[in-house]
């Protein structure tokens, strides 16, 4: 059983880590299998279907698909969509922004990450978007380190994108993860050094900066009950990993 560190945040023992890494490694093969496939004439039905082989080719199961009623395993988000955008039969185009986000169970643990990317050309504006979200994300991870706090992610991810211009959404942020796609604590995306929950060795959780490039943190929910748009009709990117405060330094469970 997971150990509650003085923090409160479950510390995860080797044989979860083993199930939590062994979750990662299909969700950075759908990662892989779906970057590739993304190209313009594709659907984002297409790459569920896709992303459903992968899970099922490594015997795991979808963290995504059912989840309050969530139809799809990965989540597609395209150009203003922040987040959580439902597949469907829309064909990508030359230019556009994509966001993938998706997730695995294996023995009942579970990994979760996000990756955005372009779809054929895109605009020097839409890759340095992109290229922020990911910058932000890295800089949060190198904060996984004992005795840092969630303040200190969060910091680390605001610094980023504010040097940037960039705004980010105030009510979507990272998460804790394990036997639940979404456990306590909540890791926002902005924070004061120092402050809040501090970390120890064992501790996972699910770091995700999204950025809004107009510069706000306005969103508003599209009628399907699912897909977060930019207020301002701005493009969106979302980048996101589960990490693990490890011995060594940090340690990013959703690679190969």
């Amino acid at each position: 059983m997971a150990r509650f560190g003085r923090s409160g945040i479950p510390r995860r023992t080797a044989e979860e880590l083993r199930h939590m890494r062994a979750a990662g490694r299909v969700v950075a093969e759908m990662h892989a299998v779906l970057r590739d496939a993304a190209r313009p004439g594709v659907t984002t039905l297409q790459l569920d279907r896709m992303a459903r082989d992968v899970i099922e080719r490594r015997n795991a199961t979808s963290n995504f698909f059912g989840y309050h009623g969530f139809p799809a395993v990965i989540c597609t988000s395209v150009n203003d969509e922040v987040v959580h955008g439902i597949p469907s039969d829309r064909v990508l185009l030359e230019g556009d922004v994509l966001s993938v986000d998706c997730g695995a169970i294996v023995h009942g643990w579970h990994g979760d990450a996000a990756f955005t990317m372009g779809v054929g050309s895109i605009s020097v504006e839409a890759q340095r978007l992109i290229d922020t979200a990911e910058a932000a994300l890295a800089a949060a991870i190198e904060e996984m380190r004992p005795q840092r706090t969630l303040g200190d992610l969060g910091h680390a991810i605001q610094t980023v994108v504010s040097k940037a211009g960039y705004g980010s959404p105030r009510d979507f942020c990272g998460h804790g993860i394990g036997t639940a796609m979404h456990e306590d604590p909540d890791v926002e995306n902005r924070g004061r050094p120092g402050k809040g929950l501090a970390l120890q060795q064992g501790v996972v959780l699910a770091i995700e900066p999204m950025l809004i490039a107009g510069g706000g943190d306005g969103v508003r929910q599209l009628r399907d009950g699912w897909t977060v748009v930019t207020a301002d009709g701005s493009l969106a990117a979302h980048a996101e990993h589960t990490v693990l405060v490890g011995e060594h330094g940090p340690e990013i469970l959703t690679v190969p």
